[in-house]
Formats: structure tokens, sequence, C-alpha cells
């Protein structure tokens, strides 16, 4: 009933014109922080200046319109070029779904192909992040595509919820692609995807292992201390030195958290969502695991003063 509410409310104007006529546009800055390129900048300088690296996302995905992927493209090109003109020590993450995957595989090599270019003329990276299920295999097959074609500044995100992704991992190390492993966030059947918070845990555990020692510079993306805490412990069991991996993060979720792996000598990546999709986005992201919403709410207690009541597992210590 809570999902089903929250679609709703996704697409409802009248509430999409409470959140943005209201004080609730100002808290809803603290995940997305704005609509424009300029904003977008705004908030990624300020993030390198408390020593984080950043990815940038302009939001939107599944679109069918050749001139809205186009322009969603163009976008993305001018954050490029912004990250250059800048100085800004980041990159960016996108979705071929955004880019025109299902009008054509001729029409998406062609919109992508003007990113990817840019992006080697610039020296800059491109994640190609990840969607349901149901794109799973669709997204591999177009990153292995371009890896053939010899594209190597590039990389993916798997996720651990789902059942394939030890395999998919392996293949990944074997190319040599650079992973960022998530949990995952989508609502998925239990044919395709562990169901129990116990069993995600254990395979990003696995996961996280298998990258650490045969993955090239993986990206840990988790606000979980366990797991943090869990790869911390065994980096410095294989002797896998800081420099070797990152950890990533949403902005805006668990600031102190991100400030606090920073000052003990990690690097640190946050994902910044920007665009005019704001609204829908979280209102989705929020709908495909209500659960969500005691999370972000969690993460504001936890850099409140009510933070020091809140439970707190593992060490988070790097030893020197």
């Amino acid at each position: 009933m809570l999902r089903n509410g929250l679609i709703f409310l996704s697409d409802s104007r009248a509430a999409k014109k409470l959140v943005t006529g209201t004080p609730l546009r100002a808290m809803s800055k603290r995940f997305v922080p704005g609509e424009t390129v300029e904003q977008l900048a705004g908030a990624m300088v300020d993030a390198n200046g408390k020593g984080l690296a950043v990815t940038a996302n302009y939001l939107g995905e599944s679109e069918k319109s050749e001139r809205n992927a186009r322009a969603a493209a163009d976008t993305y090109l001018e954050v490029l070029d912004r990250v250059v003109a800048d100085g800004i020590r980041g990159n960016v993450s996108v979705k071929f779904t955004q880019l025109g995957q299902a009008i054509s595989a001729n029409f998406l090599a062609d919109n992508l192909g003007r990113l990817l270019h840019r992006a080697r003329a610039h020296e800059l990276f491109i994640r190609f992040d990840m969607e349901s299920s149901e794109y799973t295999q669709r997204t591999l097959d177009a990153f292995e595509q371009l890896w053939g074609e010899g594209w190597r500044d590039i990389g993916v995100v798997l996720q651990s919820y789902l059942m394939r992704t030890e395999g998919d991992v392996a293949r990944m190390n074997e190319l040599g692609a650079c992973v960022r492993l998530c949990k995952g966030a989508y609502a998925e059947p239990a044919s395709v995807a562990f169901q129990s918070r116990e069993e995600v845990d254990a395979a990003y555990v696995r996961l996280m292992e298998m990258l650490l020692v045969d993955g090239n510079y993986p990206a840990i993306a988790t606000h979980d201390e366990r797991m943090i805490d869990a790869t911390v412990r065994f980096a410095e069991k294989e002797s896998i030195s800081s420099d070797r991996f990152e950890f990533q993060m949403l902005y805006g979720v668990r600031r102190d958290l991100q400030a606090q792996l920073v000052d003990q000598g990690y690097n640190v990546r946050v994902y910044i969502p920007f665009g005019e999709s704001w609204y829908p986005y979280l209102m989705r992201r929020l709908a495909e695991r209500p659960a969500n919403i005691l999370f972000m709410t969690g993460s504001v207690l936890k850099e409140s003063p009510l933070g020091r009541l809140w439970p707190r597992n593992g060490r988070l210590r790097k030893e020197s």
C-alpha cells in the first residue's frame, strides 16, 4: 500500500507543487542539490573541498524520445566540460536507457559515442549505472561491446542482491573492468534476488572480497557501517592498500561517515544526482523500497545531536 501510494505521488502534480513550493524543497536539496549544471558544479566543488571525489548523474531513465535522449547526452557533455573547466575531481554516471537503448542500438551507439569521445578527450571516466534485473544482461552486453571496441575508461555497477552477480564479478575481474558494488535498491522477485538482509549482506562481503583481491580499483558503494568495517578488516588482513579501492556514498547521506573515512585516509566518492526530474526520482526511489524512508531519516538523525543515541557497529578505523 505504501509503495503504491508513493508511486501515485510521484505522478501527482498537486503533490509536486506542495513539495516544490514549500520548505520541503529545501529539505530535498539535501539529496539532490539542484536542477542545473551550475547548481551541480557548486555541489561538486563543495564536495571536493571536503576531500571527496564526485560522480554526477543527470536524472532520467527509460527514454523513448530521440529528442530527449539527445538532450540528456548534451547535458552530460556540458557536465564533462564543466568538470575540466573548474578543475573538479570527478566523473559522470549514466544509464544506457536514458541515452536511447530502447530506441535502437544504432541510436544508442551514436548518442553515447558523443559522450565517450568527449570523455576520452578530457581523460575522464564514465560509469554505467545498473537498473532493475530486467536490464542487467542488456547493460552488461552493451558494456562488453564497448570494452571489445577498445574503450577502457569505463566502468559498470553490480548489485549484491542478485543471485547471478558472483558470476558477473568474476567476468568483470577477468576483463579488468572497474566495478561499483552496491546492494541494490529495486524490488526484485525471489527467483532472481536474495530476499533477506542476511543473504544480501553475506553476498556483498563475498563479492567485495573478490573485487579487492582480483578487481581493478573497485568502488565499494555502501552506507552500511558493517559492510565498510568488513572491507577495512579484509583489506588490512590481505595487505591491500587504501589506494587500490574507494568507498562511494550518495550525496547528502551519512555525511559524517564520509568525513570520517576521508580523515582515516580512504578514498571516498559521492554520487550527486541533479536535474528537473528530482521529484519523481526521490519518490520512485522511496517506492522501490519504502524502507528507504527510514534509511534517509536515519541518515539525518545520525548527524544530529540525537546521533549519539543511535546504535553503531564496527570499529571503522585504519591501522597505521
